[in-house]
């Protein structure tokens, strides 16, 4: 249900800038080469699963991914969304104890805001929204050792804060810059996310964009939790309608 509703409504962090119009819609397909770095803690005091992947490894533990994101624009008024889901496993060690202990993550996240376009002239737009970050998220720590097994399966929301700059340097190219802050201990105790590309209009509704993503979160729940950060570069292909 949350997958299809994603989908539906995910409207984007990739978008970019669009022609001069009252009304504005960008899809953005995207992949994203995201190094993992982090710890699954499946139950207080169990074992844990330590995650310090680079996007060569991450490729290869990788089992599925999927992302997509848009942007819709009505006047100064602007939505913005992204979904994402990944699904990871690999062979560790448990800390301090050196067991061998086979791990599997997946994770998905929702991002949907909705606010005011502040600043819009020719060469520059700045907008400020609020909105909320859904997470689910499913880790599993297996040892060879009776009772020291565990699952970790946890959903939850986050509010955040964003706010998104777009800056045009001609007329085909422009960055873009991202920024959201979020979770206050309402969901996580920490979420936050960075994001810059630079863009290029192919065609009339055709953008290309490449750039860099940062995505952190914290949290904990009674010594069981996740602390994560999922890095890489990211390449888009937004259509417009």
């Amino acid at each position: 249900m949350l997958s299809r509703f994603a989908i539906t409504l995910a409207l984007g962090l990739l978008a970019l800038p669009a022609v001069a119009q009252d009304r504005v819609f960008q899809l953005t397909p995207y992949v994203w080469g995201s190094g993992v770095g982090g710890t699954v803690r499946p139950v207080a005091g169990g074992p844990s699963l330590s995650f310090s992947e680079g996007l060569r490894d991450v490729l290869e533990d990788l089992d599925s991914a999927f992302f997509v994101s848009g942007l819709f624009r009505q006047g100064r008024f602007v939505m913005l969304g992204d979904y994402s889901t990944s699904r990871s496993s690999r062979d560790g060690t448990v800390p301090n104890l050196g067991l061998p202990v086979t791990g599997r993550l997946e994770q998905s996240s929702f991002t949907l805001a909705a606010g005011y376009r502040a600043l819009a002239s020719e060469r520059a737009t700045v907008d400020y929204l609020i909105g909320l970050r859904h997470w689910d998220i499913e880790g599993r720590a297996r040892t060879p050792v009776p009772g020291l097994a565990a699952d970790l399966s946890v959903d939850f929301t986050d509010p955040i804060l964003v706010a998104r700059t777009n800056i045009r340097l001609s007329e085909r190219w422009s960055v873009i810059g991202y920024v959201d802050l979020g979770g206050f201990g309402v969901g996580s105790d920490l979420t936050s996310q960075l994001m810059a590309t630079v863009n290029w209009q192919a065609r009339d509704r055709l953008f290309l964009s490449a750039g860099y993503r940062h995505l952190y979160v914290d949290y904990d729940k009674d010594g069981a939790g996740f602390d994560g950060s999922f890095s890489g570069p990211i390449l888009g292909l937004s259509l417009q309608f």
